[in-house]
């Protein structure tokens, strides 16, 4: 299930966030978004998931044009995100997380099999399946956000800087977790601190600059590109 971006322009009042984006996520694929800090990443994350609305421009997944639908909706067709910051209910436990993952329609009938599917990815979360989300470290937080992301049964998942603030150890699990879930045939978009990284599990890469995308191509090309590795490489 691909997802295509046509001319995508967003606004905060008067101020333009998103200026004529466009790009394609095909399916089966890892496609990276970088850029620095304040150049629409995670506004075109969230206007995909239905947060922001458009005001111009096509989104179109699977042939379905979902731009302006009420987030609900879009994660009803199979899309799913890992917002940055992680955003678990902290005052309800692990389980009680994951199960708000699972109110979809698309997942009804099918908790249990991927409750025991997310218990084998993280042991962890079947370990503390009681304990208050708000009282776990933050990997474990970000294992709870992609566990309740996956309850939903998504096709693809968008994922918004998920290894920010975590230790070098998880942040390694975490980028294995995605790598994991790539193999499984989920279509990932992945916008991610770590530039170097993303591009290397990429296999296309889009360059944000300004609400542009102002370069594009393979996650390999763009990593050698000297222009990215100045920018973000720090090379």
């Amino acid at each position: 299930m691909s997802l295509e971006i046509e001319g995508l322009d967003v606004f905060y009042g008067d101020a333009q966030a998103l200026d004529g984006v466009s790009l394609t996520a095909p399916a089966g694929e890892i496609v990276a978004i970088v850029g620095a800090n304040g150049a629409g990443k995670s506004t075109l994350i969230r206007t995909i998931a239905g947060i922001e609305p458009p005001r111009q421009g096509r989104i179109r997944y699977n042939g379905k044009d979902i731009a302006g639908l009420p987030s609900y909706k879009v994660c009803d067709l199979g899309i799913g995100q890992v917002a940055e910051g992680r955003q678990v209910f902290p005052t309800l436990t692990v389980m009680e997380n994951l199960q708000m993952g699972a109110l979809l329609p698309r997942a009804k009938g099918k908790e249990k099999q991927t409750l025991d599917e997310i218990f084998g990815l993280f042991p962890r979360l079947a370990e503390r399946r009681g304990q208050l989300a708000g009282t776990m470290s933050g990997g474990e937080q970000q294992m709870l956000a992609i566990g309740r992301c996956l309850m939903g049964q998504p096709e693809l998942i968008m994922f918004d800087e998920p290894s920010l603030g975590l230790a070098p150890a998880v942040v390694q699990e975490v980028f294995r977790i995605i790598r994991l879930l790539h193999e499984r045939g989920l279509s990932i978009i992945l916008v991610e601190q770590n530039v170097a990284v993303s591009l290397k599990l990429a296999q296309h890469a889009y360059v944000l600059e300004n609400g542009r995308i102002a370069m594009q191509g393979s996650g390999d090309a763009l990593l050698h590109d000297d222009r990215v590795r100045q920018a973000y490489l720090g090379l």
